[in-house]
């Protein structure tokens, strides 16, 4: 709805397939006029993230090709976005359009790698995995490498020295994906790296942001109730960027370091998995 409290768009009644609506990065002017308008509210009912300059936000719907083609679709979204003066807005129809093309990082730690392959494999993650990029050297005869040898998906395995810079060689590979996967990628990006990649990097941190950002969030979170995970876009802030997803569980007493990891990597597979199916 506009100030006047006339409609920005008449959608109409959906069914069947299933819609992803991401806009992302509104302007200041959005958020001022988001404020005003409780209607507007509505259509971003499922915003994520937000900041004094910055509005991330998804939503579903039901998409029904008769009553509303895929080209008015963009048509529409593309006036919408004008209009609230939005850097980016992006509609997907996962049962239409191309799959993405991404390249997903990862270290030693495979919970989260194993989760995604083993979901890509059953055709639950629509998407293209391009290529596996990692600063651990696995052997061969393990179940990530011969999973990957058989689905004839490369490994390239990148150690850090003061001869090369890893960073222009993830450049060189992932320069055709869509966006990148950060699967417990325990090396920071630097900005330099964000700015020449040019699109999204999503992040699983194994801790809930805001809180417990950086390293060992298991152990700062000693005595909470709740531990969760944070799926969230890479910006030069360490662990700052916009929050996609969240989950949590609750922990008690009885809980050791142990189990209070495992449940940890447990959310971290389920939240990770979930952004990327919406993205």
């Amino acid at each position: 709805m506009n100030a006047n409290g006339k409609d920005l768009l008449r959608f109409p009644d959906w069914s069947s397939s299933t819609v992803v609506v991401s806009r992302r990065r509104y302007a200041t002017v959005a958020i001022q006029s988001v404020a005003g308008q409780p209607q507007f509210h509505n259509i971003l009912r499922d915003c994520c993230w937000c900041s004094s300059t910055v509005v991330v936000g998804r939503s579903e719907f039901v998409f029904d090709p008769i009553k509303w083609q895929r080209k008015q679709m963009n048509e529409d979204f593309l006036d919408l976005s004008k209009m609230f003066n939005a850097v980016k807005s992006l509609v997907r129809v996962p049962s239409v359009d191309p799959k993405y093309k991404i390249a997903l990082l990862a270290s030693k730690q495979d919970h989260c790698l194993v989760d995604l392959l083993h979901a890509w494999q059953d055709g639950k993650l629509p998407v293209q995995i391009s290529s596996v990029i990692s600063n651990h050297d696995r052997v061969g005869n393990t179940h990530v490498m011969r999973f990957l040898e058989r689905h004839e998906i490369p490994y390239h395995y990148l150690s850090k020295s003061k001869e090369k810079n890893v960073e222009d060689e993830i450049l060189g590979l992932v320069e055709d994906t869509d966006f990148l996967v950060l699967a417990r990628y325990m090396q920071v990006l630097s900005g330099n790296f964000l700015k020449r990649y040019g699109k999204d990097v999503i992040n699983i941190h194994h801790g809930l942001l805001p809180s417990f950002k950086g390293g060992n969030p298991s152990r700062q979170a000693a005595g909470v109730n709740l531990i969760g995970a944070t799926t969230h876009f890479v910006t030069e802030e360490l662990d700052g960027g916009p929050i996609i997803e969240q989950m949590v569980e609750r922990v008690s007493h009885k809980d050791n370091l142990l189990s209070f990891i495992q449940k940890s990597e447990n959310l971290e597979k389920q939240c990770l998995m979930k952004a990327i199916k919406s993205y």
